[in-house]
């Protein structure tokens, strides 16, 4: 089975796996705003990002906000391929980008890269305080957020330090 305290892949792997899936749907967003192909694209760019939510430190609660993100924004992308009402669709990804802001911001801020922390906590405000004033403000307002989670996804894979990983405990000994 799969051994929870052992690293299957790099960090650098697994910060750049959704730069490079969401860097299409970003591209979408300025050029054909609305299009259902990118809902595909995201889905799976969302359930990359479950590997760097396993990752990267940060308090169990805010790893729980990590998973949620995921599980809410798959959820919407389902939605939308299935041609549920778009303002129903929109209003559980905007929370589920709420749960995203409090993961970025948490997981950056205990990196010790200061510009994943700063980028971090910058995306993470601006993600998830969108969804706050979201139903007064464009969706243009949050197209710069989606620029800055590229940039964080990079610097998370180049700047950030990953931790070591814990050695396996010894058969028929309980982990600390």
């Amino acid at each position: 089975m799969l051994d929870p305290r052992r690293h299957y892949a790099s960090l650098r792997f697994v910060a750049l796996l959704p730069l490079v899936l969401f860097f299409p749907i970003m591209v979408s967003f300025f050029i054909s705003p609305g299009v259902v192909w990118g809902e595909y694209v995201g889905v799976f760019f969302h359930l990359s990002i479950l590997f760097l939510v396993s990752r990267l430190d940060a308090a169990p609660w805010a790893k729980a906000a990590g998973y949620g993100w995921v599980a809410a924004d798959v959820l919407a992308g389902i939605m939308v391929i299935n041609e549920v009402d778009d303002d129903t669709a929109w209003a559980v990804r905007l929370g589920a980008h709420v749960l995203a802001g409090v993961w970025i911001v948490a997981s950056s801020l205990v990196s010790r890269s200061w510009p994943v922390r700063a980028v971090g906590v910058l995306t993470g405000v601006w993600l998830g305080g969108y969804s706050f004033v979201g139903n007064v403000l464009g969706e243009v307002f949050l197209r710069p957020a989606s620029i800055m989670i590229l940039v964080w996804f990079a610097l998370l894979a180049f700047l950030h330090r990953d931790q070591p990983e814990r050695p396996a405990a010894p058969a028929g000994t309980a982990p600390a």
